[in-house]
């Protein structure tokens, strides 16, 4: 500190200095080239003449007045650097503008004056130069003392938090390249934030009306569709990104070495839908996969129960209905094994149903917390645990989601490298309670298949990410990198997905995203965010008023790169956050907050000659009435299913010698 403080003062010395000898220069040139005026007056030196002409012989400095002017006020610009803190705070730029102007005329053109008469000419001449020059230094140390406080000006400390940020466009086979504008040294730069390795996954947050799907989630699917990834969109609002992907895979099906398919399940319109089996039994191994499925359908329908996963009246359902799924799999080669069967066979009387579930050895222990109510009378307990199952899954009843989820127009491994597809599920805001277990199953059985190895990159993207859940996800972006799936959800900000996942998964999801992307954002997701980014040198500015002098002292501290005040308040369409990349792509400002670039000419054009997702071939020439009736034949037919299966198990039973215990049981 004290080392620091002599150094500022001999600084102000040399400043000093620099300064007299400046207006010395200016007293020597009026001596020189106003002599006559002097020596009319005795004012001359005989010792000063002989320095002056020295000078002249030598440096030629008052061979003209021009140079001397010049060196003159090239040493009162130096000395000016050293100027100490400002007392008036009315200094402004177009005031010093003028007065440096005023300064630079008089001290300069005052030249013209030395062609008068000798008396008038030397006296004007020394006036106005005199005039200029004091006018050029007052606005020299006014602009030296306004630049060293320059910020006080940037009151929202935006210089200050601006930094410099990736120019370079790095892209490769997978990469998603957004290109931005970015503010720095006072001025806005051209940018890109290069997502180099999108299988580490992304995150896009952002209140609504920030501009996440518009800017970033829609580029990622055009980009990746260039790139000839296989892709699962989970389309919320239905159709808008749906209608992105079809239109956007028209044109660059030739980037596929195998052409994709395209695919849509729709709940609300049957004639714009492909229908899918999500419990297809080709591609359900184990008990397990059944287990799954019942969680992941339950936790759809009551959201609550994803904090009390493990509790006995959470798990008892979960069981009952992986029982009915693996059952309906093992039932006759799995011919009746859709989600719409284990529905209708989870309402038969539960008498009947544990009679016949359990008379399957693989299933009689998987039963058994049912079975010790069952057979020790407790009613109440038993009604109670069907009834948990029983309730939520009935609102799901409905023909038009029986259709679509009993057919077989495509399996669910969309990056099969010999059967690539674009599949997008749509959601409905007015229907989300009922459709999201539906379109939650299609989600489980989906990270199952694609998280393989051997096959085609693929993409998952999912926007407003809370509104369903999707079990696995977790484990998906943890594992899902060495087999090329890229992962990108889409949502408001942290605190929607520990509502609506848990604190414990929401938290895993958070650590384990590599990309990051954040529009406007508030309270603790700012504050998690505004961490994350960390902390840069920055300059800090303190100033001391006395009655007699003010002084300014800057210093340096460690301080938050991008505050959470900034994050909060950004404007649509600018972004923070950070991205991940290679080993041997390295990328050294991962950090980024600036605007993002969109062509919104060219997306206005594009938009105006999509083309509208056709309807499924097998309704084009069908008639409203023909499509309720096919429709409404399938429900007819799931239940008409359903009480065959019970009557003919049921049958069974009764004449199996091995099995009359259970037509005692039942009894």
């Amino acid at each position: 500190m004290v080392q620091g403080e002599d150094d500022l003062r001999g600084l102000a010395k040399i400043m000093a200095f620099m300064r007299a000898v400046s207006i010395i220069m200016v007293l020597m040139h009026f001596y020189w080239f106003c002599y006559g005026f002097f020596a009319q007056r005795g004012w001359t030196l005989e010792v000063i003449n002989k320095v002056l002409g020295n000078f002249h012989r030598t440096a030629g400095l008052f061979s003209n007045t021009l140079y001397t002017k010049i060196f003159a006020l090239v040493l009162l610009a130096l000395s000016c650097l050293g100027t100490k803190g400002v007392k008036n705070e009315k200094i402004t730029w177009p005031r010093i503008y003028s007065t440096l102007a005023i300064g630079f005329i008089l001290f300069f053109f005052s030249t013209t004056l030395l062609k008068l008469s000798a008396s008038i000419a030397a006296s004007s001449y020394i006036l106005t130069t005199s005039t200029g020059y004091i006018a050029l230094m007052v606005a020299g140390i006014w602009m030296s003392r306004l630049l060293r406080n320059n910020l006080m000006s940037d009151v929202f400390n935006n210089e200050n938090e601006s930094f410099q940020q990736e120019t370079k466009l790095m892209s490769n086979e997978y990469s998603v390249n957004l290109p931005t504008k970015f503010y720095y040294k006072s001025k806005w730069n051209q940018g890109w934030i290069n997502v180099v390795n999108p299988f580490r996954a992304t995150i896009v947050l952002g209140t609504p009306g920030s501009g996440k799907s518009y800017a970033i989630i829609n580029n990622y699917i055009k980009q990746h569709i260039e790139k000839g990834f296989s892709m699962y969109i989970y389309d919320f609002k239905f159709d808008d990104l749906s209608t992105i992907a079809y239109n956007h895979l028209l044109k660059h099906t030739g980037k596929y070495s195998v052409k994709p398919k395209f695919y849509v399940i729709n709940f609300d319109d049957p004639r714009r839908s492909h229908r899918c089996n999500p419990l297809n039994p080709e591609f359900m191994t184990d008990i397990s996969d059944a287990y799954e499925a019942a969680y992941t359908i339950m936790l759809n329908l009551n959201r609550t129960w994803i904090q009390k996963q493990g509790d006995f009246f959470v798990e008892s359902p979960i069981i009952l209905l992986a029982a009915i799924i693996w059952f309906l799999k093992i039932y006759d080669n799995g011919r009746h094994c859709t989600f719409p069967h284990a529905i209708e066979l989870l309402n038969k009387k539960y008498a009947d149903v544990f009679t016949i579930l359990t008379s399957y050895p693989e299933l009689e222990n998987y039963l058994s917390p049912f079975m010790d109510a069952w057979q020790s009378g407790a009613q109440d307990q038993l009604q109670g645990q069907i009834a948990s199952a029983k309730i939520p899954l009935s609102r799901m009843i409905s023909p038009q989601l029986y259709w679509v989820m009993t057919g077989d127009d495509f399996s669910l491994d969309i990056n099969n490298p010999k059967a690539p597809k674009i599949l997008c599920v749509g959601n409905n805001p007015d229907r989300q309670n009922i459709y999201s277990a539906a379109l939650g199953l299609y989600n489980s059985r989906i990270v199952k298949l694609i998280n393989k190895k051997g096959q085609l990159k693929s993409s998952v993207i999912i926007d407003e990410f809370p509104t369903i859940y999707f079990r696995g996800l977790d484990n998906l972006i943890a594992t899902a990198r060495s087999n090329k799936v890229a992962v990108c959800l889409g949502f408001q900000d942290f605190s929607q997905l520990t509502r609506d996942y848990g604190d414990k998964e929401s938290k895993v999801i958070q650590n384990t995203v590599g990309n990051i992307f954040s529009g406007q954002v508030v309270g603790e997701t700012a504050k998690h965010l505004s961490d994350r980014f960390g902390k840069v040198l920055q300059k800090r500015q303190s100033l001391t008023i006395n009655r007699n002098d003010k002084s300014t002292s800057i210093s340096t501290q460690m301080d938050i790169l991008i505050p959470a005040s900034k994050i909060s308040t950004l404007t649509q369409g600018m972004f923070v956050g950070a991205v991940s990349d290679n080993f041997d792509e390295r990328i050294e400002q991962k950090i980024f907050h600036g605007e993002i670039v969109v062509d919104n000419d060219k997306v206005t054009s594009e938009t105006k000659e999509y083309q509208k997702i056709p309807q499924i071939l097998s309704f084009d020439e069908a008639g409203e009435d023909k499509m309720k009736q096919e429709i409404e034949a399938n429900y007819r037919q799931i239940k008409q299913d359903i009480i065959g299966i019970v009557e003919t198990e049921m049958e069974r039973i009764k004449n199996d010698p091995e099995l009359q215990y259970l037509v005692q049981k039942e009894k």
